[in-house]
């Protein structure tokens, strides 16, 4: 059989500069050059093509438009290509890897972002490996033909992870990802070792599904002691507010004064949706019924996040608030995992 053929996609951020010669300052990289980079890139047994999304961007710059753009690239080439590594910067990369999850409904093939913590062009970077590696998982293969990977990944420092469970951990440190709820998909040593139960699979005879629309009139609280209830009432007050994601304490706990519980019942009654995740970036999630001061939230009408990290419940409720459905379908479907983002027991 020939070479897999992988899409490498480059959207800006630290991964894609290198030191100019003369004025030493970092400047974007040609990729057109990019064997003078990865001389080892020859020795991955794949065809791989780049290109750039213009305009290249900071991370900082993502939004809803960005990610429908990135996603429709991915639909347009989907069947020219075997699988597609994207370079993204690292800020906003659990952003990205979310929404992109939603986007691509039934995605069967591997689409991998990754990015590093310094410019490819310095002595000490991680991109070289970090997209290498990529590569050479984006384009193996079981040998009946089916891609091992089938679902939207973060890859980053030997470690392959589900790109919807995952948030960025550290500034400084190449091991710059976390996933706390959810087990890695594989682990880069001296081979790959593929955790292959932890692998998402689509629906069978399923064909890719590209959506297009996604609303940003969503908000993000972070519930902390001594929080102001004009505060929150200037939040829920924002004109076209469609839903709110609330970090909260714990479990799913908040203060359980009635004018703070008023003021969510009547965003509710507003028809605001209010998605309750967990501050805690350790691991566990959201049970509203198991102290009093998260039973207040669901008597509200507060819908559990349960073991969403922030990132995606803010891109799922942007998706799902973009679909033709009804507001309480997508009440129904905040709870339900779709891409594989949260835990039902």
């Amino acid at each position: 059989m020939s070479n897999r053929k992988i899409l490498v996609i480059y959207t800006g951020g630290t991964i894609g500069m290198i030191m100019d010669p003369a004025s030493k300052a970092l400047v974007p990289f040609e990729f057109e050059h990019i064997h003078e980079q990865l001389p080892m890139l020859h020795l991955i047994e794949a065809e791989v093509t780049f290109q750039s999304l213009l305009p290249l961007i900071d991370s900082s710059d993502t939004n809803p438009d960005f990610w429908v753009r990135l996603a429709r690239m991915v639909k347009n080439e989907y069947d020219n290509y075997d699988g597609f590594v994207i370079l993204h910067g690292t800020d906003t990369m659990a952003y990205t890897a979310s929404a992109m999850s939603f986007l691509l409904e039934n995605l069967a093939k591997p689409v991998i972002l990754t990015g590093s913590q310094l410019p490819l062009g310095v002595i000490r970077t991680d991109g070289r490996r970090n997209i290498l590696n990529a590569i050479a998982i984006a384009a193996e293969y079981y040998i009946n033909n089916t891609p091992l990977v089938q679902e939207v990944c973060i890859y980053f420092q030997n470690n392959l992870y589900r790109g919807n469970r995952t948030y960025k951990d550290n500034a400084s440190r190449f091991n710059a990802f976390y996933s706390p709820n959810y087990p890695i998909l594989a682990e880069v040593n001296t081979h790959v070792e593929y955790h292959r139960s932890n692998l998402f699979r689509p629906k069978l005879d399923e064909q890719l599904c590209f959506h297009t629309r996604m609303d940003d009139n969503v908000a993000i609280v972070k519930i902390y002691p001594g929080i102001r209830n004009e505060f929150l009432e200037s939040v829920f007050n924002t004109k076209g507010l469609r839903a709110v994601v609330m970090e909260t304490f714990g479990v799913g706990n908040a203060p359980t004064n009635p004018a703070f519980i008023n003021i969510l019942r009547q965003a509710v009654e507003r028809d605001i949706i209010i998605v309750n995740v967990t501050q805690c970036k350790g691991g566990g999630g959201v049970e509203m019924g198991r102290y009093l001061t998260g039973k207040h939230l669901a008597d509200a009408g507060v819908i559990s996040g349960y073991d969403m990290t922030t990132e995606a419940a803010v891109t799922k409720v942007m998706y799902l608030l973009g679909q033709d459905v009804t507001l309480e379908e997508v009440k129904k479907y905040i709870g339900y995992p779709l891409r594989g983002e949260l835990t039902r027991e």
